[in-house]
């Protein structure tokens, strides 16, 4: 087996920073020559698996040539609406070149497609029979509480995420305001960018690789928000995920793949609403009992649906 990525790490940093427009061209003709010298090496491998695509701009040549002249198989996995146009404010020049209609061409294209929930399903589905729903899977060896080294005097609600999600976020910083006049606790961020909101009791954690586990569970309550959309009806739930595992109750949307995580009350609650935000957050808040109880039911849940023993055969299943 053989990994290839299209962009370096350096490559990777450097598209998700404002400017250097010259590195961004630089590190991207770098991914595609790269994709192009791997061509000649794939002969010996009886599959390719590719994640979301094989070059991040433009036209399937690489998926095309792969499939349809070399005749090998490939294995298609991908855990958004990918199909969708992005919307994200970030790199909106690479935005404008990207290829979202190459997402059918390369499902009918596949041996077989790797996708995360019913939703992404259904659309792959419309393009090929070969369609496996694997949930977002986690090594509970490395997603596992973890001890502290002090003990916490006050809780601490938190959220994770990206610059690309932190849109989601921005709503809910009413009510943790709100909440504040009446409980104390700490809010924490753990992300790339600092959000920096008018909140009391306000932490942020740029995130880490190497720290991520340790930082996370500083949280005593991890939050999901979503918007009832398409985008996000194909999310996978990774963040109500990494919660769960590490044995935090979770407050979240009951959007798309998060309905089947949760179960409300149980390893976690369903806001609809900023009253409702407000009233389960605040639940948990005050009662350490029932965080314990709903925190040990998600670690349960992970363990048995969500790990990479529970999900090791459909995995293997692809390759046959």
């Amino acid at each position: 087996m053989q990994t290839k990525h299209f962009f370096s790490e350096k490559g990777w940093k450097n598209l998700y920073s404002s400017g250097n427009i010259l590195l961004k061209v630089f590190y991207t003709l770098s991914g595609f020559l790269s994709r192009f010298v791997t061509l000649f090496s794939i002969s010996k491998y009886n599959y390719i698996f590719i994640h979301r695509e094989a070059t991040p701009l433009g036209p399937p040549w690489f998926e095309y040539i792969a499939s349809n002249i070399l005749n090998k198989k490939i294995i298609y996995d991908f855990d958004d609406a990918i199909w969708l146009p992005d919307k994200s404010e970030v790199n909106k020049l690479g935005q404008l070149l990207k290829n979202p209609g190459k997402v059918k061409l390369i499902c009918k294209w596949s041996y077989k497609i790797s996708v995360g929930n019913k939703y992404l399903a259904e659309f792959a589905s419309q393009h090929n029979q070969n369609v496996v729903i694997i949930p977002t899977t986690l090594d509970t060896e490395y997603h596992k509480p973890v001890s502290l080294s002090k003990a916490k005097d006050i809780v601490t609600v938190g959220w994770t995420g990206t610059h690309s999600t932190i849109k989601y976020l921005f709503p809910l910083f009413p009510v943790i305001k709100e909440l504040q006049q009446d409980l104390s606790f700490d809010f924490l961020v753990i992300c790339n960018i600092d959000p920096e909101p008018d909140i009391s009791n306000y932490k942020f954690i740029k995130w880490a690789k190497a720290t991520e586990i340790k930082d996370l569970n500083h949280i005593d309550i991890g939050i999901m928000p979503l918007t009832d959309d398409p985008w996000s009806r194909g999310k996978c739930g990774f963040k109500a995920l990494q919660y769960l595992s590490l044995g935090k109750p979770a407050v979240v949307s009951p959007i798309g793949v998060n309905k089947e995580i949760i179960t409300h009350g149980k390893e976690g609650f369903f806001a609809n609403n900023q009253s409702e935000w407000k009233d389960y957050i605040s639940e948990l808040i005050q009662n350490s009992e029932l965080r314990i109880k709903t925190g040990k039911k998600g670690v349960e849940k992970v363990k048995s649906k969500y790990s990479v023993i529970a999900n090791k055969e459909r995995f293997l299943s692809l390759f046959t």
